[in-house]
């Protein structure tokens, strides 16, 4: 049997503050002060972020992701960009213009001090230059050109110290290599494997470049993933992508980057990470798949901005790369108050606060429908105490809000014995009836405010039907969502979570129990299932934001 030992080498350790110095992804350690058992989660995603000002591809990054620079580039396949945009974080604001305008330029340094330096000038792919401009922060000026024209050549460094390597020059690839002293460039070695388009991060003492290509079409795979590292006096071959990509975007060091994008040969939108001696798939991907885009950033924050989305059509998106590292401490159940006013099921709950010090659960059926199925509970995270009754008894409905402004939808109702769509609204202290749901139905995912919540699925009694249809209500009226709103499985006994535009909807009464699927606000789609059964649960905000 695997154990923890066999796997990290050494035993859980028990010590009384947190480690704060060289810990991985998956240690374990027991904290004796607090009694927990703690663990380190890595988490890796694109977020969509501002759009540039207009589509555009080719285009160069430099600096970081909150004081980023995205220069040059076109906006159609024949006119040559000067203008520069800077990227604060949150958005773009008009950066220096150019002296000269080309595309698969190169970058290096920061907003306040970098280089943008070769590309394809305005008389087309021929037009390889060697020009070489500083950024101050406000204008561009010419400095030193280098030895060799080219596009789509690997650069990185600073405004002071660094590096260009491979390319495309008129009418082939490149294998050409150069470092920048701050005041002039010189030859180097060259690269191992002559490409075009390929990426590169680091400084002139240690770079690493990677992918590329020789032909859009005709490259050989093992080009695409061939990496190389520069010592400062010469190229080695190192340890190959998984992948491969070729005009594509990254950030970081050679010892920690990121490699995103790209085309091999068609567009993509995965993601590699590269820790100074082997390549792994990231789990993060970007939205928008694309190819000849600006890169910039570290390996745990960068930018991902413009590209061709195809061959021809660009785009203007920007996606933000995020790497995180959090302790999570293990979850764990803890005795609180009990209910006062019985043990009953098929309860509903307004969504709880993640202190779990707000709660209101209401409803609820038992051996005496009537008289427990009216009944609400506020909880101060330490005890119930009675609040106002609801107007019509039921178990197994739905609820949405908070302990101030809940909301209770929907259930069962024993006699007759049927579905309803009764709706309540809770302010504190009581419950109003207000306008009825589309349909009657009861074991449904639901979630939201009083003023905007979902119902999706859940079963209609005395049809005996399983429903896939899904309702929003906006604080006065409920309304049957158009058909791509329907859930993938139609089923009840599931719980729900989260907003009325991104929430989860988890679990089934029927085989299979594990059926999870998402919410964005205007469709549902599936996801991977629970790992344990549940039927007829309950999953509050707390719990859904620990299960992401």
């Amino acid at each position: 049997m695997t154990t923890y030992r066999n796997i990290h080498g050494r035993s859980i350790q028990a010590v009384t503050t947190d480690p704060t110095g060289d810990i991985t992804e998956g240690q374990i350690w027991y904290n004796t002060s607090s009694d927990t058992f703690k663990s380190v989660l890595v988490t890796e995603a694109f977020s969509s972020a501002t759009n540039l000002p207009a589509a555009a591809f080719r285009r160069t990054g430099f600096g970081t992701q909150t004081a980023g620079v995205i220069a040059g580039g076109s906006s159609t396949s024949t006119n040559r960009l000067t203008t520069t945009e800077e990227y604060n974080g949150s958005g773009y604001s008009v950066g220096g213009t150019l002296n000269e305008g080309r595309r698969l330029s190169s970058g290096a340094g920061t907003q306040t001090a970098g280089l943008f330096y070769l590309g394809a000038g305005p008389g087309g792919d021929t037009d390889v230059s060697t020009k070489n401009e500083s950024y101050n922060g406000t204008s561009f000026s010419e400095v030193g050109d280098l030895t060799t024209a080219r596009q789509g050549a690997a650069g990185d460094g600073t405004q002071t110290a660094a590096f260009a390597a491979a390319g495309s020059i008129a009418p082939g690839p490149s294998d050409a290599a150069e470092t920048w002293d701050g005041s002039s460039w010189t030859n180097i070695p060259s690269v191992n494997t002559t490409r075009r388009f390929v990426s590169g991060n680091g400084t002139p003492s240690a770079a690493v470049i990677f992918g590329g290509e020789t032909t859009p079409t005709g490259t050989p795979t093992a080009t695409r993933k061939a990496t190389e590292e520069y010592d400062g006096s010469s190229w080695t071959s190192v340890n190959s992508m998984n992948t491969g990509t070729a005009a594509g975007g990254s950030g970081g060091t050679q010892t920690a980057l990121i490699s995103f994008a790209g085309r091999a040969p068609s567009v993509l939108s995965g993601a590699e990470a590269y820790d100074g001696t082997t390549w792994s798939a990231s789990p993060a991907t970007l939205t928008t798949a694309r190819s000849m885009v600006a890169g910039l950033g570290s390996g745990t924050l960068a930018l991902c901005a413009g590209g061709e989305t195809g061959p021809g059509p660009s785009t203007a998106a920007s996606e933000e790369f995020t790497k995180t590292i959090n302790v999570i401490t293990a979850a764990a159940w803890a005795s609180g108050g009990a209910l006062t006013a019985g043990a009953r099921r098929g309860l509903a709950s307004g969504k709880n606060s993640q202190t779990l010090t707000t709660g209101l659960v209401f409803g609820g059926g038992g051996s005496s429908y009537s008289s427990l199925g009216v009944k609400t509970e506020e909880y101060d995270g330490t005890s119930f105490t009675a609040g106002g009754d609801l107007n019509t008894y039921r178990y197994t409905l739905g609820g949405a809000g908070t302990q101030t402004a809940g909301l209770g939808f929907g259930g069962y109702v024993y006699p007759p014995g049927s579905s309803t769509n009764v709706t309540e609204e809770y302010n504190g202290s009581s419950w109003t009836s207000v306008n009825n749901m589309s349909d009657a139905r009861q074991g449904m995912s639901s979630f939201g405010t009083q003023t905007a919540a979902i119902a999706a699925a859940g079963y209609s009694k005395p049809t005996t039907s399983n429903l896939n249809t899904t309702l929003s209500y906006d604080g006065t009226n409920w309304t049957a969502l158009s058909s791509p709103a329907n859930v993938n499985t139609a089923r009840s006994g599931l719980a729900g979570s989260g907003t009325q535009t991104a929430g989860l909807a988890t679990g089934n009464n029927a085989s299979p129990y594990k059926t999870t699927e998402e919410w964005d606000g205007s469709s549902w789609t599936s996801q991977n299932s629970t790992i344990s059964e549940h039927k007829n649960v309950s999953i509050n905000n707390l719990e859904y934001k620990q299960m992401l």
